[in-house]
């Protein structure tokens, strides 16, 4: 039995924006009904500023699949096309109180039928149907392509062939693709650090970074590296203070006062900032 949080089951009892808009400003159908989901997205848009004024679904799969769509409608209801594009699917989990990791491929599919649906309206092909045809399929079984797994495993920290399978359901058939999953979760994390590196100057010529400037990759590399993985058990954590490459944080929920916090500061914290931000950085705890 899933440990669906109360907001998940009002969204699957009690779903909202049920039904398909006639004759709608944008559609998009992602999904398979053999594969086990499926999802049609359809808009009314205002064009004078591209603001979505209706959007409903339709959707065969589980009590997540439908909770993450009723959930989608809720979210991008008013706002322009533009906003509704900056909508992650990890929004959608945290709208609804969180889903069963197990789940979380319910709100990708949502997120994607979003993006089908906005490249719809503007007459471009969605992003899946930008993939090659040739030597893209990863999982044979659900039709997962190596773009797929990437743009999850950028967009979520994802470490594991278990984690893709939940977010993606590559791999849950056959196990077959599970080589060539670890091929692209590991190529894929070479590159974000590649880039972070850029980012920070160590792609070749160092940059000198401004405070400022550090404190934005701090920032950002706390909240994709350290933050979901201290969260995993109850934890989280603040940035305080950037002073050059002295990081100072507080740690929140069961990090704080731990007796195993000096060690998750090194080795979790403290590692994390020096792959991805510079090797000289030091992390302490504010006082």
């Amino acid at each position: 039995m899933w440990d669906y949080s109360q907001k998940v089951m009002d969204h699957f009892l009690n779903p909202r924006n049920v039904g398909e808009i006639e004759n709608p400003d944008a559609v998009g159908e992602v999904g398979n009904i053999t594969c086990g989901d499926a999802l049609k997205l359809t808009l009314r848009v205002d064009r004078k500023d591209e603001r979505i004024v209706e959007a409903k679904f339709q959707t065969f799969g589980c009590a997540s699949a439908i909770a993450s769509a009723s959930a989608l409608t809720e979210l991008i209801r008013g706002k322009t096309l533009v906003e509704a594009a900056r909508l992650s699917n990890q929004d959608i989990a945290s709208y609804l109180g969180e889903l069963p990791e197990e789940k979380m491929h319910c709100s990708v599919m949502g997120r994607e039928a979003l993006d089908a649906a906005i490249a719809n309206y503007r007459g471009e092909k969605p992003p899946e149907a930008e993939a090659h045809p040739e030597g893209d399929i990863v999982c044979t079984c659900f039709g997962v392509t190596d773009k797929k797994i990437e743009q999850v495993v950028r967009q979520n920290n994802l470490t594991t062939v278990e984690q893709v399978t939940h977010y993606t359901k590559a791999g849950g058939g056959c196990g077959g693709c599970h080589d060539r999953i670890r091929e692209i979760i590991e190529h894929t994390r070479a590159e974000m650090v590649r880039e972070a590196r850029e980012r920070a100057g160590q792609g070749g010529e160092r940059k000198r970074l401004t405070n400022l400037q550090r404190m934005k990759l701090v920032s950002e590399a706390i909240e994709r590296e350290v933050r979901p993985a201290l969260r995993h058990d109850g934890g989280d954590i603040e940035l305080v203070d950037v002073e050059g490459t002295r990081i100072i944080v507080s740690m929140r929920g069961a990090c704080s006062g731990c007796a195993a916090a000096g060690f998750t500061l090194k080795s979790l914290v403290e590692a994390k900032l020096r792959e991805y931000v510079g090797e000289d950085v030091t992390v302490e705890v504010a006082e």
